[in-house]
């Protein structure tokens, strides 16, 4: 099977509490952890990363399926957040996600365009079955 990337995703951690450098093809970012949990909150967590990369996502797939239909909607805008909860057992995690159109969008148009966030790589990964294989 054929990765996805031809370079790896690369992370780094010294002795600094939580701060990670991760390394990209582009360029680097740094991810920590919030002040109140013991990180000095010099990026973003783990958690916002993950939102972050659904909601680029999912901005960019309905921008091009909007430019495709040549609809006109100037502006699309998404906040995401999400909790977890114990059920029977059982960690399970919500994503809560909402899309804000700019300009007049239709009922049918609105449909359409929820479906279409679902299609989203990334949402499809998230509801997806996903294997992590870990060496060391």
């Amino acid at each position: 099977m054929e990765e996805l990337f031809e370079n790896d995703i690369l992370g780094r951690i010294g002795t600094q509490k939580y701060l990670c450098n991760i390394t990209w093809r582009n360029g680097q970012f740094l991810m920590d952890e919030p002040e109140n949990v013991g990180g000095r909150d010099l990026g973003m967590d783990p958690f916002s990363t993950l939102l972050a990369s659904l909601a680029g996502c999912t901005l960019s797939t309905l921008r091009m399926y909007i430019d495709r239909k040549e609809w006109i909607i100037p502006e699309i805008n998404i906040s995401l957040n999400l909790y977890q909860e114990t059920i029977d057992g059982q960690l399970t995690t919500t994503i809560r996600r909402n899309i804000i159109f700019s300009g007049e969008v239709s009922a049918e148009q609105k449909d359409r365009l929820l479906i279409i966030a679902d299609k989203c790589p990334i949402s499809k990964l998230l509801k997806g079955k996903t294997i992590i294989n870990t060496t060391i």
